[in-house]
C-alpha cells in the first residue's frame, strides 16, 4: 500500500523530500549520497562516485545500480527544488546510460576475450561491437524512468582467436551473443539494488525473433530488403552510444553509411504518411484498450491525444519526408529539430515555439509522475495529494496546472491532426502539412471513375485500361492515382480548374507512375495538386520542365511561392547550412554536393517560372531573378572548388568570373546557357 505524501503545504518540508521515491533513497543510501560530487551529474562526477563505490567493496553490477540511485536522488532535488532546465535532467540520465553501457561493455569483453579470445575479421583484424542507442537514448532525451532501446551491431563475421591455449574458438556471432547477455546482466537485471536501466531489444532486425546481435552486413541486407516504413522513424534518432573509445573511429562511419540511405530517401517521400497514420492508430488503440474500464489511465501525458508522442511524430514525419534533400533537417533532439523546421519554413515560428513549450511542460510533468514511485508510467495520478505535489513542484496550483496541461495537449492534438490530414483549421507554412485527404470513401474503379469525368478528360483517362504502366501498378499506387483523378474531376465540376489542365496532368503523370512517391505527394498535399493544375492549364512548357525535374512540384506548397522574389543572400545561406550538415556526417563528396546544387537550382528556377506563368512578375523581373540565381550558383561552385584544391596557394581565391551575352546583360532565360570566362 502506498504511503501518502507529506502535507504539501508544510513549509518546513522540501518539495523533493515529499517524493516517496526520494524518501526510500534517503533511507537506503544515506551514507552513499555524498559520494556523488555536487552539481548536475556528468560523466566525470559519475566516474568519481563509481570508483568510490567500488573502493567500498561493491562489484561492478552493484556499483552501477547504486550510482543510478545516487543520480536519481540528485536529479529529483535539482528538478523539484532548483527548477533545473529540462536539458540538465535528460542529459544527465543519458550520460548515466552511456557510462553504464561503456563500463559494462568493456567488462564483458575482457571476460569473453580471456575465455574465447578476441573476435577477428576476414583479414585477422580486431572486430568492434557497437551499441546503438535508439529513441530517446539516441536523441539524448532519456526521462528519469526510461527504458533504453538498444541494437547491438558487430563489424564483421568470423571467428575468435581462442584462449591462451588456443582452444575455445567460437564464431563472432556466438561471441557477441554472449556479450549481449553479459551486458544485460550488468545493466538490466534486477537485484537488491534494483536495476540500472530496463533494456529493450525489440527494435533490432526481425524483432524479438531475431538474433540479439547482428553483423553490419546482415543489418544492411535487412534494411534494404525487409526494412519497414515505421523502422525509418525508429532509426532516425539512432547513434552509437558505447563503447566510448570507438565513437571517433572511421569504422563507425560505415554504420552511418548503412542507416542514412534507409532513413532519408533521395526524393521527397510522402508515402510515409500512411505508415505513420497506421503506427499512430495502433498506439491510440493500445492506449484505449489499456484505459478500458480504467478511466484514470486515459490521462497519459505521453500516449494520449495531444501527448509527447504526437509532438515527436510531428517532428519526425517532416524530417523523414524532407531530410533526404534537406540535410540541415537531420538532427536527433526534438527541441532542436523544431527550430530547424521553423528556420526552413516548414513550420511557422510561433507553432514551433508553442510545440517546444508544450514538449518541455509535458516532459517535466512526466518526470514528476515518475519521481513519485520510480515507476515507468506516464499516467497522471488520481490522488489529490499527488496532483497537488506535481503542481507545486512546477510552481502552480492544482487548477492552474490542469488548465495548462489541457491547453498544451489541445494545441499539440490540433497540430498533429492537421499534419495527418484531419479537419484542422490551421495549416503549416512552407508546405509542411498535408491537407484533408480524399479518403472518406474508397477509391472508385476505373469504369466508375470515367463516368465522373467530362468527355475530353474521359477519353484521355480511358486509355489507362490498356496502358502497361497503369495495369502494372500496385494496388496502393493505383488507389492513389484514381483518387487524384477523382479529386481533379470534382474540381473540374466546381470550375476550379480547366479541362486542358486535367488532360495535361494525365500526360504528366504517366511517365512518373513507376515512382509513386509523386502520387503520394499530390494526394497528401491538395494545395500542391491545385497549384500544379493551375500551372498546367496556363501553358504547355511548365509541364515539360516539371517532367524533367518532377521533384520541384513540392515548391508549389505554401503562399510564399508566388509572393516572394529570389534573394541571393538567402539562397547562399541555405546552401551553406546544407553543406555544413553534410560535412558533419562525412557525406560532402563531390557528387553529393553537385546534386545538392542542382536540386537547389532547379527549385529556384521553377519558383521563378511559377511566378512568371501566374503573372506575378514581369519578363524583365524573371530575367533578373534567373541571372541572380546563376550568379549565386557560380559563387558557390567557385568557393567549393577552391576549398577542395589540394595545393592552393592561398585560402581565398583572387580571380574573376566574367559573364558575356545574356548573363552579362542580366537577360537570362529558362533555357539559356552561360557564356563565361
Amino acid at each position: 500500500m502506498q504511503m501518502p505524501l507529506s502535507e504539501p503545504s508544510a513549509p518546513s518540508a522540501p518539495l523533493a523530500d515529499q517524493s516517496r521515491f526520494q524518501q526510500r533513497l534517503h533511507r537506503r543510501y544515506e551514507h552513499e549520497l555524498a559520494l556523488l560530487p555536487a552539481g548536475v551529474p556528468n560523466r566525470d562526477t559519475m566516474g568519481t562516485a563509481f570508483d568510490a563505490l567500488q573502493a567500498r567493496g561493491h562489484d561492478m553490477g552493484a556499483a552501477l545500480r547504486i550510482l543510478r540511485q545516487l543520480v536519481m536522488e540528485r536529479l529529483i532535488h535539482l528538478d523539484c527544488e532548483a527548477q533545473a532546465p529540462l536539458e540538465d535532467i535528460t542529459r544527465s540520465v543519458t550520460w548515466l546510460a552511456e557510462f553504464a553501457l561503456d563500463r559494462a561493455c568493456h567488462h564483458a569483453r575482457e571476460e569473453l576475450d580471456a575465455r574465447y579470445g578476441a573476435p577477428r575479421g576476414p583479414a585477422g583484424q580486431p572486430v568492434q561491437l557497437w551499441i546503438v542507442g535508439m529513441g530517446k537514448l539516441g536523441a539524448r532525451e532519456l526521462n528519469v524512468s526510461s527504458d533504453i532501446d538498444l541494437i547491438y551491431v558487430y563489424e564483421h563475421d568470423g571467428d575468435t582467436a581462442g584462449n591462451a591455449q588456443g582452444r575455445n574458438r567460437i564464431s563472432n556471432h556466438e561471441y557477441f551473443g554472449h556479450a549481449v547477455k553479459a551486458i544485460y546482466g550488468l545493466v538490466g537485471d534486477t537485484t537488491e539494488h534494483g536495476f540500472v536501466f530496463r533494456v529493450d531489444l525489440a527494435l533490432r532486425p526481425n524483432g524479438n525473433s531475431g538474433p540479439s546481435a547482428v553483423s553490419l552486413s546482415a543489418l544492411e541486407e535487412y534494411l534494404q530488403v525487409h526494412g519497414r516504413e515505421w523502422e525509418r522513424f525508429a532509426w532516425l534518432k539512432s547513434r552509437v552510444v558505447a563503447p566510448r573509445d570507438c565513437l571517433g573511429q572511421p569504422e563507425v562511419q560505415a554504420l552511418r553509411g548503412v542507416v542514412l540511405p534507409f532513413v532519408f530517401r533521395r526524393y521527397l517521400d510522402y508515402s510515409v504518411f500512411d505508415a505513420l497514420r497506421s503506427l499512430h492508430r495502433q498506439i491510440r488503440d493500445h492506449a484505449a484498450k489499456r484505459s478500458a474500464g480504467h478511466p484514470e489511465r486515459a490521462n497519459d501525458v505521453k500516449l494520449s491525444r495531444g501527448g509527447i508522442r504526437e509532438i515527436e511524430f510531428t517532428v519526425q514525419l517532416l524530417q523523414v519526408v524532407r531530410g533526404g534533400q534537406f540535410p540541415e533537417l537531420r538532427c536527433r533532439p526534438t527541441l532542436e529539430a523544431l527550430q530547424r523546421l521553423a528556420r526552413s519554413g516548414l513550420m511557422p515560428q510561433e507553432t514551433a515555439d508553442a510545440l517546444a513549450a508544450a514538449y518541455t511542460f509535458l516532459r517535466r510533468v512526466e518526470h514528476r509522475i515518475q519521481y513519485l514511485d520510480d515507476q515507468q508510467t506516464h499516467v497522471l495520478p488520481t490522488r489529490d495529494d499527488d496532483l497537488a505535489w506535481i503542481a507545486q513542484t512546477l510552481g502552480l496550483g492544482t487548477c492552474a496546472f490542469l488548465h495548462q496541461l489541457d491547453a498544451h495537449r489541445e494545441l499539440v492534438a490540433q497540430e498533429f491532426d492537421t499534419l495527418l490530414g484531419s479537419t484542422g483549421k490551421k495549416q503549416c507554412s512552407g508546405g509542411g502539412c498535408g491537407g484533408p485527404r480524399a479518403q472518406a470513401a474508397p477509391a472508385p474503379e476505373l469504369d466508375a471513375l470515367l463516368e465522373q469525368l467530362p468527355p475530353t478528360v474521359r477519353e484521355r483517362v480511358a486509355e489507362w485500361k490498356t496502358h502497361p504502366r497503369v495495369v502494372g501498378l500496385r494496388d496502393e499506387a493505383r488507389t492513389r492515382l484514381f483518387r487524384l483523378v477523382q479529386r481533379t474531376g470534382r474540381w473540374l465540376a466546381e470550375g476550379k480548374v480547366n479541362e486542358d489542365a486535367a488532360v495535361r496532368l494525365v500526360g504528366w503523370l504517366e511517365p512518373l507512375l513507376r515512382r509513386d512517391i509523386y502520387l503520394a505527394l499530390l494526394l497528401e498535399r491538395p494545395s500542391v495538386h491545385e497549384h500544379l493544375l493551375h500551372l498546367l492549364g496556363a501553358a504547355k512548357w511548365p509541364a515539360r520542365y516539371m517532367l524533367q525535374h518532377p521533384g520541384v512540384i513540392d515548391e508549389l506548397a505554401g503562399d510564399a511561392l508566388l509572393s516572394e522574389r529570389f534573394v541571393p543572400e538567402d539562397f547562399e545561406r541555405e546552401m551553406g547550412l546544407r553543406v555544413a550538415s553534410l560535412q558533419s556526417t562525412g557525406e560532402d563528396d563531390d557528387e553529393t554536393l553537385l546534386n545538392l546544387l542542382r536540386r537547389a537550382h532547379h527549385a529556384d528556377t521553377f519558383r521563378t517560372l511559377a511566378r512568371d506563368v501566374e503573372h506575378r512578375i514581369t519578363i524583365e523581373q524573371a530575367a533578373d531573378d534567373l541571372s541572380a540565381l546563376a550568379d549565386s550558383v557560380l559563387r558557390i561552385a567557385s568557393r567549393w572548388c577552391w576549398s577542395r584544391l589540394k595545393n592552393r596557394h592561398r585560402e581565398s581565391p583572387q580571380f574573376a568570373i566574367i559573364a558575356y551575352g545574356k548573363l552579362g546583360g542580366r537577360e537570362l532565360g529558362y533555357g539559356s546557357d552561360l557564356d563565361i570566362v
